[in-house]
This record gives C-alpha cells, structure tokens and sequence, in this order.
C-alpha cells in the first residue's frame, strides 16, 4: 500500500492561547529575570519571549539565521526581536523548547487556537464576528462552520501544507474521510443527493441550503490555516468534483448514476471536467466532443487509449491540471450525458455555480492576505515606530477592508437569491449578476496582491518565512481571473444580460 493511500495523523501541533499558558504555569518553573541572564552563552543559551523561557542551548547551530542572531539576544527579553521576525506560529512548532516562565509577568500575545475564528479585525466575515448580526445566516450555519474550521485544522491543514509543497494528489485518505463524513457530498450544493442523509452540525439533508456550501467553500479556502492559501492543493483537492460530477448528476442516465455517483462521493474514484483542463488523477472525465451531430458531452473512463500529462503551472502540480490525449478511445452510447448534439447546454448549465463558488474562494483568499497584512503591520516595526503609524498603509488597509466587505454583502446578497429560485431562474436572473461578481472579485484580489507586496516589501517575494503567503497569493491570485470565463468575457456577460432586459419605453 502506497504512503499517499494512507491519512496522515490528525495534527499534533499544540497552541497555546493567554489562558492555556495562565493555566499550565501551575507544571511549569518560573524563573526570575536576573536567572535568565545567567545563561548567555553559547552553550547554555536562554531567551525570554512574551514572558516564557526557553533553553535554545542545543538549537543554537540549527538557527536558519546562524548562532551570532541568539548570540546577540542571549539571556535577554527577545520578545521585540522575535516579533519582528517571525509570527507566533513559531513557537508552537519549537514548543519542545520550553522550560518555564518569568515570575511576575504575563504573555501579551495570542497564540492561534486550532478551530477558533480569528480575533484581528477584518479576518473573518461580519456574520461570525463578536457583536454582529446578520439575516441569512442561523445556528446550523455556525456548527457548520465550527465543524470544517476544526475539521481543516486537524487534517486538511498538515496534508496542504505537504502536498503543496511536494506536488502529489491531496491524500486520497483523506478524500475518503470527508466521503464518510458526508463532506463530499455538501460541496456538491443543495441537491438530491443529500435528502435523507444526517449532516455535520446536525443539518438535514433536505434543510442545506446554498449558505451552508457558501461556509464549506469559505471555509476550505483557508486550507484550515489563516493565510496558507494552498491555490494549487485546492484545486487538486476535489475541485475537479465539484464541476465535473454534476453533468452526470443532471444529465446521466439513472445507471450511469447510479454506478458513478456514489463512487465519487466516497472519494474511491475521482472525476473532472475535461473541457479546458482535465484532472491527472482522475478515474472519469465529463468531455465536450464532436460526435459527427455537433458537440455532445460523454464521460470518458480512464482505460486503454486514455492518457494524461501533468502541466506546470505558476502553482504546484497537486492541482492536477494535465494534458489528455483520447487515441481510438470507445465508450458505450449510454455514457453520452444529455442528447446528442446538445452538449454546450450541459457545458454552460453548471457555470453559474461553477463561478459563484469561485467568488466564495476569491474573496476568502483576499480577506486571508488582508488579516496578513494587518498583522504585519502591527508587528513590523521601522525606525523604532510599527508601520500602522504611516498614513499610506493604513490607506491601503482601508482600501482593501472596503473592496472585501464589499464583495462578501454582494455574494451574500446573490446567494440568498439562489436560495429563492429555481434553477431556471438562476440561469435567467443571476448568470450576469455573478458574472459581474466574479470579474469584480477577481479585479479586487489583483489589487489586494499589488498592496500586500508593497506593505511587506522584498518579504512579499520570498518562498519562505513571513513573506510566503503573500509571494503565493501574487504568483497564483490570477488563476480565478481566467478559469471559469476570463474578467472580460464576464463582464462582457453581466451587460448582455442586463440589455436584454432594457425596455425600448426609456429610450
């Protein structure tokens, strides 16, 4: 069995917040201020940072920045230098370096706490913000949500972070855990797939509605960590699923159905829409070809005469995204999905949700990066002052809290639409509306990845340390402005919808 067929462990990484450090004190030794400066050399080396004590005696030679940096802090309060060069992410991945805590003070930094919403301003939607209210959304909306942070943090989170990096499939594993959890199957959206079935968060199948997969999609954005923005994983990570899978859902016959369907929502067999680009990975392809009576559309199982070619992108090839090559591939007539020669209509009929899931994931990615940069520029100091004191970043900062909120009440808005019409009337009344969401998120998340690099500096072009999600977001932010219909054929779209529907009386 192959390493990549099994799921990781959940996470063990251990945060600490203000009130866990408070009460572990009790099991930890505390140790005065003058005892901390007794060890300052370079074989008995410790630091103080936001008031816990760590013995960095045997790290010294394994510094990424050299033993001279701790050299420099050695049994001193390193708590200023520190901050001015990592997050606190750090400390919980050297945590084994603890030893104690200084009598008579207390930590002033929040640590993050897996699962838990964010306390900085901005980070998460007004709706699951302390002290707001919001129409659309009820109580099955936040376990829900509770549910896939806690869920993105203890699996989804270590398997991005490795698959971004080596470039392999999302753990197949882990696919087949979110199968058994019903996971798959919501990130279809509200349809019949779901009736009967007992959800996360106590949801019924038939009470889902589009907010609910509006939570899902938001929530994997993150990756389950604020900022990881694994663009490249999360395409690979179903992505091919939720585009490819509904033209059988919608247009297969009821044995295609019922042979491919479940399978998929395992997670046993893997699908995509090989229109534009298909999925290395997958076992099935919905594909748009002429059959000598116009374009019609058929699934294409993998098997003799089928091949695919991995493709390098700006991101990492755990997306999937390959060349396909059909040489005298034959598949049984009843594959075909919908009639014959109508295949553009079964092409064009899962765009709307295509893009409105788009927009959910454009504007999470955005709102991850702005959290960065308002960290960023509370911790980064320049000059002896942090960089929040310069007017021309909190502009920036304005601009980027507007554009995003902005965007969100506008999805919202369009979503509690979708949950009040049929799927006719969204083709009728919403595909220019998304449309024009879409190409507006997309225009935003350029411009929150222009400000992000200039308020990080040379840090935004680095593959490592604080600057990495910055130089991710930049290099990758452009992929939702092409796939799904490029920004101005969108936009193009939202004012041909919108002149069909001009009465000639104004003119």
């Amino acid at each position: 069995m192959s390493s990549a067929d099994v799921l990781p462990p959940p996470s063990k990484t251990r945060y600490l917040t203000v009130p866990d450090t408070a009460a572990k004190k009790d099991s930890l030794k505390q140790y005065s201020v003058d005892e901390v400066k007794q060890h300052n050399k370079e074989d008995d080396l410790w630091i103080i940072i936001d008031s816990a004590v760590y013995d960095l005696s045997k790290f010294v030679d394994l510094h990424p920045g050299g033993s001279h940096v701790l050299m420099q802090v050695a049994g001193q309060d390193a708590t200023e230098a520190f901050f001015g060069m990592h997050r606190s992410d750090v400390l919980t991945k050297y945590g084994r370096y603890l030893i104690g805590t200084v009598s008579g003070q207390k930590p002033t930094h929040v640590l993050p706490t897996p699962g838990t919403l964010s306390p900085v301003p901005y980070a998460e939607p007004i709706w699951l913000t302390e002290g707001y209210k919001s129409p659309y959304y009820n109580d099955s909306h936040r376990r829900l949500q509770k549910f896939i942070r806690e869920f993105n943090d203890e699996y989804v989170r270590p398997d991005a972070q490795l698959h971004e990096l080596d470039g392999k499939r999302p753990t197949p594993a882990l696919i087949q855990k979110m199968g058994d959890l019903k996971i798959n199957h919501m990130r279809m959206g509200p349809c019949k797939v779901l009736h009967g079935l007992d959800l996360p968060g106590g949801i019924k199948g038939e009470d889902f509605d589009y907010f609910h997969e509006l939570v899902i999609t938001q929530e994997f954005s993150r990756c389950g960590a604020r900022a990881l923005r694994a663009s490249g994983y999360m395409d690979g990570f179903q992505g091919g699923m939720v585009i490819g899978l509904p033209p059988v859902m919608n247009f297969g016959s009821k044995k295609l159905q019922q042979e491919i369907i479940p399978e998929v929502l395992a997670g046993r067999k893997w699908i995509s829409l090989a229109v534009t680009e298909a999925g290395h990975f997958s076992d099935y392809f919905s594909v748009a070809v002429n059959t000598g009576n116009g374009l019609s559309m058929i699934l294409v199982p993998r098997g003799e005469g089928v091949e695919t070619k991995l493709i390098k992108t700006s991101y990492s090839t755990t997306a999937g995204t390959a060349y396909i090559t059909f040489d005298n591939v034959k598949v049984p007539v009843e594959n075909l999905l919908g009639q014959e020669g109508k295949g553009l209509f079964v092409v064009l009929s899962n765009f709307n949700h295509e893009r409105w899931t788009m927009c959910c994931g454009s504007i999470a990615g955005s709102r991850m990066i702005a959290e960065e940069c308002f960290k960023w520029i509370h911790q980064r100091k320049a000059f002896g002052k942090p960089l929040v004191d310069l007017a021309v970043l909190r502009a920036k900062m304005a601009n980027m809290f507007a554009r995003i909120e902005a965007l969100q009440a506008w999805l919202e808005n369009i979503t509690y639409q979708m949950c009040h019409m049929t799927y006719a009337q969204q083709a009728d009344l919403l595909a220019g509306q998304i449309g024009l969401l879409k190409q507006q998120c997309t225009r935003v998340a350029g411009e929150v990845a222009d400000d992000a690099t200039q308020i990080f500096g040379g840090r935004g072009l680095t593959q490592s340390g604080m600057g990495i999600f910055i130089e991710r977001f930049q290099r990758t932010q452009k992929f939702d402005a092409l796939l799904g219909g490029a920004e101005e054929v969108l936009a193009d779209l939202g004012v041909r919808q919108a002149s069909r529907k001009m009465p000639k009386a104004v003119l």
